[in-house]
């Protein structure tokens, strides 16, 4: 990975290691910023935008100091300039400080290290086992008729990493709760954040104003 990686802010949108998700480019600075990549490395840094400043999309707004790094595996561009791509999630990074800007380029540069993911040790296999049910219990129980219930067994086949990941990536929690599930590191710390986050939006739901789950993308 390399040592600078250009940043690709968005407010609702936190990318998770090993994941893929589709993304729509449209600003100037982000096409100038993709087509930079694509002569390079191919490879971005998703950060999301602290939430008290969504307001500032529009400049530099500060963003969360861990992020992930993303590779363009695939992309598709428009005859107005704009971009459809679908950007495979590779390893978390450390936002350690951004370049200054300059005349010529519109998008963000910082330099970065990587977050490698805590691995489970061998005595933590069931705990682990056992606490993917817990979440796929919670899962099943917020979302009875939704997709992501109806393949529980396939979701329950992937390893403990791309598990918590996946679900992690596909349901449509508060991008600040996500933010902190990107920072758990590991399998095990994510899984257990998650429990706690499904275990809170189950009790909204139960509650006469929580009215029905929309925890799916």
């Amino acid at each position: 990975m390399p040592q600078e990686l250009p940043l690709f802010p968005l407010s609702q949108v936190v990318l998770f290691p090993r994941v893929r998700v589709p993304l729509h480019v449209f600003e100037p600075r982000y096409r100038q910023m993709l087509r930079d990549a694509l002569a390079g490395a191919r490879t971005i840094g998703m950060v999301t935008v602290l939430p008290e400043h969504h307001h500032e999309m529009a400049g530099d707004p500060p963003i969360f100091a861990v992020g992930c790094a993303g590779f363009v595996e695939a992309w598709d561009r428009l005859a107005d300039g704009r971009y459809n791509l679908v950007l495979h999630g590779t390893e978390r990074v450390r936002i350690l400080r951004e370049r200054p800007p300059d005349g010529a380029r519109l998008y963000r540069i910082a330099e970065v290290e990587p977050l490698p993911e805590v691995a489970p040790a061998p005595e933590e296999e069931p705990e682990l086992r056992a606490a993917r049910e817990r979440v796929l219990e919670l899962v099943r129980r917020l979302l009875a008729r939704g997709p992501v219930a109806a393949e529980g067994a396939r979701l329950a086949a992937l390893e403990p990493e791309l598990f918590a990941n996946t679900l992690c990536q596909i349901l449509a929690l508060p991008a600040e709760e996500k933010q902190g599930l990107l920072e758990a590191a590991g399998p095990r710390a994510r899984l257990e954040t998650l429990e706690g986050l499904l275990h809170y939006h189950l009790a909204r739901q139960r509650t006469p104003a929580g009215g029905s789950s929309e925890l799916l993308h």
